[in-house]
């Protein structure tokens, strides 16, 4: 029997407006603080790097989608595998990749996730799970649902979770994964981070329906519609969503409902006008971290000592992370073809 449960989008009039009733758990809220602003510097710096030619090749920075992907991997374990997007840094982040090895592959040395070759969108990291970022639109969905075949054949209870956006809800290996997933009631979880524009084009002109999570009923595949702002509400969607998968129900799908502030390729001051600015003002103070930090606040579940100390350690290791890529060496161009196959 499919299911679906549609969570309000609507934000409070300020992030300040939260209740202080609300009960959050001390280490969690620590936890998912800090894996969120982790990755939000992790994306700033990057950027700015970028911006200043300091790092080569392509970037797209997940600034402002933090929650979605917090929520997700807060649930996960390191035996539950992912498959990412072109725009996977924060999922990589997210999931306990090094933040040392991410900015040594961004600036293409050899100790470097992929020893330097793959850059960017191909970033992976077998120990938490992480299959890798994909420059291919939707082309981690068939990657996660062999992972998930392999978990179901070895008689493991892992999740396969693939992480896509509206935009890759169209082509074929969306359907195709979906439907094979389904048939074979495999252990995958869908998760559409849907930001609201396939690269520069509005959903409403690529989608006949409003929410990528109608489609999941085609495949009758339970769905959840949640605010992906609210990294509280994320995981406890995706906690329903690992349950489900774990226990044998088959494949889930889960829509975050997201936003990316930055255009869709990493240059931060770039402004195509795709979009308006006071639309991109009115997500902004939606912030998903500034948000969970006042609700943090509110319920006593943490003090602004604490969470300014957790800032404080970011920083660090953000700065730290850049200078060990600096400081790395580059490849040995003897080994240009090594890894490369006839």
């Amino acid at each position: 029997m499919t299911s679906k449960q549609v969570a309000s989008s609507k934000a409070p009039d300020s992030i300040a407006e939260t209740s202080t009733t609300e009960v959050i758990d001390h280490d969690l809220a620590l936890e998912l603080y800090g894996r969120m602003k982790l990755v939000r510097l992790f994306e700033e710096r990057t950027g700015t790097l970028f911006e200043t030619g300091e790092i080569p090749g392509f970037l797209h920075l997940y600034v402002g989608q933090e929650a979605s992907g917090v929520g997700c991997m807060s649930v996960l374990r390191d035996d539950d595998q992912i498959t990412s997007t072109h725009r996977g840094h924060g999922h990589a982040v997210a999931k306990g990749a090094d933040v040392n090895l991410m900015f040594a592959e961004l600036y293409g040395r050899e100790n470097g996730y992929c020893r330097g070759r793959g850059g960017s969108m191909h970033i992976n990291d077998l120990s938490v799970g992480m299959l890798g970022a994909n420059g291919i639109v939707g082309g981690g969905m068939p990657i996660v649902v062999g992972s998930a075949l392999a978990s179901q054949f070895k008689g493991r209870d892992s999740v396969s979770v693939s992480f896509f956006g509206d935009g890759a809800s169209n082509i074929g290996a969306f359907h195709e994964s979906a439907n094979m997933a389904a048939v074979l009631k495999l252990p995958v979880i869908f998760v559409c981070e849907n930001n609201g524009y396939a690269e520069y084009t509005p959903a409403s002109k690529h989608m006949a329906v409003t929410d990528v999570a109608q489609r999941a009923t085609s495949y009758n595949m339970p769905s959840l519609i949640v605010d992906g702002m609210d990294v509280l509400a994320v995981r406890t969607a995706m906690q329903t969503a690992v349950e489900h998968a774990r226990a044998g129900g088959g494949p889930f799908m889960l829509e975050t409902k997201t936003y990316r502030y930055y255009d869709h390729q990493g240059i931060k001051g770039m402004r195509i006008p795709y979009r308006s600015e006071d639309e991109v003002n009115d997500w902004k103070l939606r912030d998903a971290i500034e948000a969970f930090k006042a609700r943090v606040l509110a319920a006593g579940a943490a003090t602004e000592d604490e969470l300014d100390a957790i800032d404080a350690d970011c920083e660090r290791r953000i700065e730290a992370g850049v200078e060990f890529a600096r400081n790395s060496p580059l490849p040995d161009p003897a080994d240009i073809l090594s890894g490369v196959y006839a």
